[in-house]
Parts: C-alpha cells; sequence; structure tokens
C-alpha cells in the first residue's frame, strides 16, 4: 500500500533514495521526520483555523505570564514600586506608602484574572494533547499490524523454504540412489 507523501508516494520515495545511495536507516529516519512534519503541520493548521481570537489571546497571556520574562519584569516592577513609595526623597510623590495597600490590591487583581487564563490554556493544550495522542496511538497501532503482517510473511517464507530445502534432501538421495546403482 502506497501512502500519499505531498504529491509522491513513499513507494516513489524509497525508489529515489534507493537510487541516491541513503542507507535504509538514514531512508526510514528521514521518512518517520517527514510524517511526523505533516502531522504536526496538520495539527497546527486545525488549531488556527478552529481556535477563536479570545483563545489565542489567552495562550499568549498564559504563554508571557509563565516565562521567565515575565518574572524578570514583575520582580523589576515591584522592586521600584516599593523604592519609589519607600524612598523619603519621595515622599512628596508618594502614591502607595506602606504597607502598600494598591500593590496588594494590583497583585490580587493580577492573581485572579491570570490563573483562569492559565487553566483555559492549559486545558486547550491538554486536548490538543489529547488529539496527538490518538494519531499515536493509531500510528503505533497500523505499524504493529504491517509488522505483524512481516512476520506471518518471513513465517510462510521460512516454512515455504524448510519444505524446499527437504525437497532438495529428497531429491538428492534419489540422485545418490541412481548414481550407485549405475
Amino acid at each position: 500500500m502506497a501512502y500519499k507523501r505531498e504529491g509522491n508516494t513513499l513507494d516513489n520515495q524509497v525508489r529515489d533514495d534507493n537510487l541516491k545511495g541513503k542507507d535504509y536507516e538514514s531512508r526510514i529516519n528521514q521518512l518517520v521526520d517527514d510524517f511526523q512534519k505533516q502531522i504536526h503541520n496538520h495539527i497546527e493548521e486545525e488549531y488556527v483555523r478552529k481556535t477563536k481570537w479570545s483563545d489565542k489571546l489567552a495562550d499568549k497571556i498564559a504563554e508571557f505570564g509563565g516565562s521567565w520574562k515575565f518574572i524578570n519584569l514583575f520582580f523589576a516592577l515591584l522592586v521600584l514600586w516599593i523604592l519609589f513609595n519607600s524612598l523619603s526623597f519621595t515622599k512628596i510623590i508618594h502614591f502607595d506608602e506602606p504597607p502598600f495597600i494598591l500593590l496588594n490590591l494590583v497583585l490580587s487583581f493580577i492573581a485572579g484574572f491570570q490563573a483562569p487564563i492559565i487553566m483555559m490554556s492549559q486545558n486547550r493544550q491538554a486536548a490538543r494533547d489529547k488529539q496527538e495522542a490518538v494519531i499515536d496511538f493509531a500510528i503505533n497501532y497500523k505499524a504493529e499490524q504491517e509488522v505483524d503482517d512481516m512476520q506471518g510473511h518471513l513465517h510462510r517464507i521460512e516454512d515455504d523454504f524448510a519444505n524446499f530445502r527437504n525437497e532438495v534432501r529428497e531429491e538428492l538421495a534419489v540422485i545418490k540412489k541412481l548414481l550407485l546403482n549405475r
């Protein structure tokens, strides 16, 4: 059975690779890599096509909120906030003096909105991972069936070869008898 691969069949690709002199393992690895790229591209296209803009925005927020860039920027902002509102030479323009009630409100607000956004993003990613797992299972199942089929063919070839050897032995025994009876 020939599987389609970007306008070419895998059988033709294998034949072309044989002509180029590639070894068997590198050809198989290349075919597997190409197939994985196709599956990844298909899943990515489906994600882009089916995901709403609000979900994409939530994914971007979750991606930024779970990065070192966010942690470093947020740390710098907190240090600046605390220093600006604590130093004596900025006392005239303090907008949130210790115990930093406004800062607590802002942090609570960020945490209150960031957590559900990250959870929504994680739920979508889990659904996507589940879809990829189903595809992986289907591919592995098909590969297992193909291996079982090849093993069956090998067993039949072994049986045929054993029968052939027995026939050749019998014929050789007959030939020896004829030669000895001469």
